[in-house]
């Protein structure tokens, strides 16, 4: 979680006294929903009843399932946290988090967006944040507060749940790759049969080679392009052409026979004699 700035250990004060919760509760709180990206936190700690998820605007759920009066306040709590959240400048982010910051806005694929407004919390907003901002790292400046960090033999990663993001740092370059839905666990290095880097997550070993890579040493990478097979007429192709005349050829003898069986309806109820359904019959079968 990030660090708190003075004014913003007074706002957990306050937020833990109007809550009735300790403030080691309402620290635990706000490092789940800001892991959230502000509109969701899963949780665990007994204040709360133990293990619990909450959605802003949706669901809560609580260990104590029975227990409605604590439910509703930690419902209350969260969304609390997460206007909190809303109100600081750098703490959430919707689209890409390759993007350079300009006077407030931030540019996603040459389109300008706002920050989360900065509305009124207690004083936080309007330039007084809650949160220190962190100092700059390896990984550089557009990622912030990465959930695990860690190195070995020559490497160091840094994971960003929020942002979707895993910086590697290995022999003095630096890439950034998109972890898609993948919850990273851990890492593992082999250098036996040639150097190579897996990550932990809930679907097992990830390979770095099937991340996308977002950029490197701070340039962006352009996605592969994909790759579409030539187009290769009908007509050029002899067994795809007798297959499909031979269907079109069966197609047709079904329709001859579904008419001849109308006729013979048409024939059975009057509307039409013997010889004009006789000739009629001969008419279709002659085309087979």
């Amino acid at each position: 979680m990030p660090q708190l700035t003075p004014a913003g250990q007074m706002a957990m004060q306050d937020i833990a006294q109007r809550h009735g919760f300790s403030v080691d509760a309402v620290l635990s709180m706000l490092d789940s929903v800001i892991n959230g990206n502000g509109s969701l936190a899963q949780f665990s700690h007994p204040e709360f009843g133990g293990s619990g998820q909450w959605m802003q605007g949706g669901m809560t759920m609580i260990g104590d399932m029975f227990n409605g009066y604590l439910k509703g306040r930690v419902a209350n709590l969260c969304d609390e946290l997460s206007r909190l959240i809303a109100s600081q400048p750098d703490m959430v982010r919707s689209g890409s988090f390759q993007s350079q910051s300009q006077n407030g806005n931030y540019q996603v694929n040459g389109q300008s967006n706002s920050w989360a407004s900065n509305t009124s919390f207690g004083g936080a907003a309007n330039g007084n944040s809650l949160f220190a901002p962190p100092p700059p790292d390896w990984w550089g400046a557009d990622l912030k507060w990465p959930n695990s960090t860690g190195g070995q033999n020559g490497m160091r990663y840094a994971w960003f749940s929020q942002a979707r993001r895993l910086a590697v740092e290995s022999n003095g370059n630096v890439t950034i790759y998109d972890t898609l839905d993948h919850q990273i666990g851990g890492v593992s290095q082999q250098q036996s049969g040639g150097y190579s880097v897996t990550f932990t997550s809930q679907y097992g070993y990830v390979d770095l080679s099937r991340l996308p890579v977002v950029s490197v040493n701070g340039q962006p990478v352009a996605a592969a392009p994909v790759y579409n097979p030539p187009f290769v007429p009908v007509s050029s192709n002899a067994s795809y052409t007798s297959s499909n005349a031979s269907s079109s050829a069966s197609a047709a003898e079904g329709d001859i026979f579904s008419r001849i069986e109308k006729l013979a309806e048409l024939q059975s109820r009057g509307i039409l004699t013997m010889d004009e359904f006789a000739a009629k019959k001969a008419e279709m079968l002659s085309r087979i």
